[in-house]
């Protein structure tokens, strides 16, 4: 069915690192959505999971896939009709196969009719335009037919329990002048004044009130706004957003779940490759600790996510 929603399912799941929804095993070169809608491209709506197997294996990701789809349905999930809307598992590594046909053959085994979602060597994949991606972020009140209930079994990869706000006056305390205004009133610090504007370091940025970790090194790039620039949180949760009309214009704020901390605003205008998303970040709500301080820091259990995008 529609990849909006099981590009937003797949992406709460701990573990996947990105998602991207995109038009595979057709026969047109770059095909557009209307020619995909055509029906004359036979392109499925795909999605492109990118994992960490360290955290999440693709067995459980294939399995939970098959909680959210009609395996039975034939060119058809919800309300969504159409060749370009039937079930498939595309794999890129032969290695991968055995395991595939696996769960096909448990899922298999539920049912008394044959399974109609298709188990195929990936042939090709084009990105889909880029409002497409991210669609439910960019849209929270857009369709989706796919079901979420069924990820309540993971743990949150983020407890917010772990953190908490300290009051005022500790606040007041600890951070500078500059610091309480951004992150207590939601002032904006000058463009590239603050100090991780320009830093690519690896390591993660954490709330500067609550340490609550928000965004790593790795999902960091040069924006040229002025203000650190992230394409995406660490974890979804951890970022809360809320309509801005102040100035006379038209925006999003996006603040620290926990702490509550104004850390800035989030854009459509980023690169199409990271998902199209512009995390645009004051430098005084955040607080960077380098890879190499994160495990007596406290945030261990995130340096394989730092490690894997150093290569």
């Amino acid at each position: 069915g529609c990849f909006w929603g099981v590009e937003s399912y797949f992406s709460r799941i701990p573990g996947v690192r990105d998602v991207t929804v995109g038009y595979a095993n057709g026969t047109t070169a770059h095909p557009s959505y209307e020619q995909v809608c055509s029906g004359r491209t036979g392109h499925a709506e795909t999605v492109h999971v990118i994992y960490d197997p360290e955290v999440v294996g693709l067995k459980t990701l294939t399995e939970h896939f098959f909680k959210i789809i009609n395996p039975l349905s034939r060119n058809r999930q919800g309300n969504d009709i159409g060749s370009q809307y039937r079930s498939g598992i595309y794999y890129t590594d032969e290695a991968d196969l055995a395991l595939l046909r696996s769960v096909l053959d448990a899922e298999q085994k539920k049912y008394a009719s044959p399974l109609a979602t298709e188990l195929l060597p990936l042939t090709s994949y084009y990105l889909a335009e880029d409002y497409h991606q991210d669609y439910l972020v960019k849209n929270p009140g857009g369709y989706c037919h796919i079901d979420f209930s069924s990820l309540s079994e993971f743990t949150p990869m983020i407890d917010p329990a772990d953190y908490s706000k300290p009051s005022d006056e500790a606040i007041r305390a600890k951070l500078t002048e500059e610091q309480y205004n951004v992150t207590q009133k939601g002032h904006t610090e000058y463009a590239y004044s603050g100090e991780y504007d320009r830093l690519f370091e690896p390591g993660i940025y954490v709330d500067i009130v609550t340490g609550e970790p928000l965004f790593l090194s790795s999902d960091k790039y040069d924006s040229g706004c002025g203000w650190p620039s992230f394409s995406r949180p660490v974890a979804p949760e951890v970022i809360v957003e809320y309509p801005d009309t102040s100035y006379g214009l038209t925006r999003t704020e996006v603040r620290s779940r926990v702490g509550d901390s104004h850390l800035g605003h989030v854009f459509n205008d980023g690169p199409a490759r990271l998902g199209g998303l512009r995390y645009c970040i004051n430098s005084a709500s955040l607080r960077f600790i380098p890879y190499k301080d994160m495990e007596k820091e406290g945030y261990g259990k995130f340096m394989s996510l730092v490690t894997d995008a150093l290569g």
